[in-house]
């Protein structure tokens, strides 16, 4: 176990990110009728790479939406089971799981990275600006707002929001919270960034959208969720969230591509229970 927070970067979120060395789980050579030759993907068993301790994503209970995910995979493409190779959020996390051979899919990953072979995207979400919905910050769309000029705003470390917030000139007074955490023994810095909030430390935070929907909705507070879709320049706030093969498993990241096709609907659904603020390719909110 270890550290295991994707506090920031969905990059990174990947998503990447201790010391969770569980045993090598057994590797099958791929029969006929799933994949091509040399890929080592288990044709019995959805061998998936998480981390143990990243509500709302995967977590040792099985209540991450990731968790549930998998076993819609599993079902789909005809596993009789589901089997985790758990390592924490942190540098290393691909190469000592789906790099190693000891597991299949990584159920999250944002699309672009290279250190992995995305499938289509299954979500599209981005950092959003969370604020007490009756308070003076109502209607607030962008940093830029000079309705924010004398806020204290919560933000993580080194996340894309940072630069924007720099460029407002924001940081002068924001409360930067740690980049990684250890979830084991600490709450997810965006659950205390929405605590503080409430409490009156911060006046507003900035937070990656997966996880301010969940730890919102958790909070039991009347609160704005604003994905920052309106952002004029400086970092990329939006991402396409995909699941993560290895690249030569060519077969098998079609074989997930049809599965996300066929099962969208189904999907949505699964995020929207979680709280997960999900946009279309031109930012428009679904719904369902």
């Amino acid at each position: 176990m270890g550290w295991g927070g994707r506090e920031a970067n969905y990059k990174a979120v990947l998503i990447i990110t201790g010391v969770a060395a569980l045993a090598t789980l057994p590797v099958h050579a791929q029969n006929a009728g799933l994949g091509a030759a040399g890929e080592l993907v288990d044709p019995d068993i959805l061998r998936v790479c998480a981390d143990p301790s990243n509500m709302p994503f995967s977590d040792q209970s099985g209540e991450g939406f990731e968790d549930k995910l998998a076993k819609l995979v599993a079902t789909a493409t005809g596993r009789g089971s589901v089997a985790y190779t758990w390592f924490p959020s942190i540098t290393g996390f691909v190469r000592n799981t789906l790099g190693a051979n000891r597991c299949d899919i990584i159920m999250g990953y944002a699309q672009g990275d290279e250190l992995v072979q995305n499938t289509n995207a299954y979500y599209r979400s981005s950092y959003v600006l969370l604020y007490e919905k009756d308070g003076d910050l109502r209607g607030v769309e962008t940093l830029t707002d000079q309705k924010l000029a004398d806020k204290r705003i919560g933000v993580v470390q080194g996340t894309p929001p940072s630069a924007n917030m720099a460029a407002a000139k924001l940081m002068r007074r924001a409360k930067i919270y740690p980049l990684m955490v250890d979830t084991r023994i600490t709450p997810s810095m965006a659950e205390v960034m929405i605590q503080d909030m409430l409490s009156g430390v911060i006046d507003a935070a900035v937070i990656w959208g997966p996880m301010a929907g969940y730890y919102a909705r958790k909070s039991g507070a009347d609160l704005s969720i604003v994905p920052l879709i309106r952002e004029k320049g400086g970092q990329r706030m939006t991402y396409r969230i995909t699941m993560g093969v290895r690249p030569s498993d060519q077969q098998w990241k079609r074989t997930l591509n049809a599965f996300i096709k066929d099962n969208q609907a189904e999907i949505n659904k699964l995020l929207l229970e979680y709280g997960v603020p999900l946009l279309d390719e031109h930012d428009q909110k679904i719904t369902q």
